[in-house]
Order: structure tokens, then sequence, then C-alpha cells
């Protein structure tokens, strides 16, 4: 696996276009591999005032026509991801970024599953990923982690549907409780949304290891 990352010219025409519609991105991410249309993780970082795409792919890439169309002249960079997941071990406690769309599913007075809707909420936002964190080898303490963005994107897609769906940004600290699961987490995503930037989990050390219990 590879991760790639591109500083966004947020004075170009088209990025504040891709900004209003994230397929725009999404349809240039796939245009970089070759061969048939694969589903790689993407999301976009504010990171000391400047604006990145981030991007996970099984594929090296070649980001030339995407920086040209969204990038500036320092280009793209891409490291090998592998070297990351593979040290990921139990116990260990691991800062973490996660934008995701937090939803709950619906249902009827037979029981039957309906529609979809967000999260709109931090409180149940939070508890979401809690409830995906047990289910996927980490664990959360909800005042080890916070919501630090929460915001409607609604755009039209290219059949002229309009798409309206809520991006919420995580940071904080978890433990790893499955190493297995968890690293399924970090190459697959978690959650909805994955084609308009949601998903894409990232880490780092904390300088701390668990306590065994």
């Amino acid at each position: 696996m590879y991760l790639s990352r591109v500083l966004l010219d947020t004075t170009g025409r088209e990025v504040m276009r891709a900004l209003h519609s994230p397929s725009k991105f999404h349809g240039a991410i796939e245009n970089s591999f070759k061969g048939e249309r694969q589903r790689n993780l993407w999301r976009l970082d504010n990171l000391n005032g400047s604006l990145y795409l981030l991007l996970l792919s099984g594929e090296k890439p070649d980001l030339t026509e995407f920086c040209k169309q969204f990038g500036t002249e320092s280009g793209w960079e891409t490291k090998n991801y592998d070297t990351l997941v593979n040290r990921i071990q139990n116990d260990m406690r691991l800062r973490f970024r996660l934008t995701a769309n937090p939803t709950v599913s619906v249902y009827d007075k037979d029981g039957k599953r309906g529609k979809v809707c967000a999260h709109i909420t931090s409180e149940y936002q939070k508890k979401w990923l809690v409830e995906k964190g047990e289910k996927n080898g980490f664990l959360l303490d909800v005042d080890e982690f916070d919501v630090t963005q929460s915001k409607w994107n609604k755009f039209y897609k290219s059949d002229n549907k309009m798409v309206s769906i809520l991006s919420v940004t995580y940071e904080g600290i978890l433990t790893v409780k499955n190493a297995e699961l968890f690293k399924n987490v970090l190459l697959c995503g978690i959650g909805r949304g994955k084609a308009y930037g949601m998903g894409l989990m990232t880490v780092i050390g904390c300088g701390k290891t668990a306590r065994k219990r």
C-alpha cells in the first residue's frame, strides 16, 4: 500500500470547484491509475494553514495530471504504507485522525431497515466512533478524542442527482486491542462515503503503551 500527499492550490479555480463537489477529486484520483478503476481512500487535511489531499492506494499513483489540475509546483510525495501498518501491535496507543460519515439506519414499525440518517450532534458522532472501534479492534475513551470539524457537503453527481453528506473529522488517541482487525481499518477505511473523501484513518505513535489488563 502507498500513502501519497498533494499540496493543493487553494487559490486555483479547479480546487475551489472541487471543494464544493468532491466527486471532482474522486474522478481525478481514479484517473491517476492504470487499468480498471479501484476504490482508493482519500481525505482533505488542513495543516499549518495549508490544504493537502491524502491518498491511500494499493498501486503507486502517477499524480502528474492531478497536480496540474489541483496542485502546486511542489508536486506530490508517496511513501510505502506497509511499513507503518506492519508495526501495529496489540495495546499500542496511537494518535489518530479520521474524516468519516457517521450514520444510523432508521427502522420502520415493522422492524425493516429504512432510511440512513447522519448523526448531527457531537455526542452521537463520538458514540458512533466508539461503537465502530469496539467492532474493529480499537478502543476509545470519550475524554481522549474530539470532533474537530463537522460540515455538510451538498453537490450534484454527474447524473444530476443531489448528494448530501455530512463530513466529520475526529482527532485524538486510541488503543489497539485487536491488531489484525485494526490493520483492516487502516487499509480499507471505516464508514460510508469513501468516494467523497470519508473513511481514511491515519495514525502516529504517541509514546505510550497501554497496560495489559
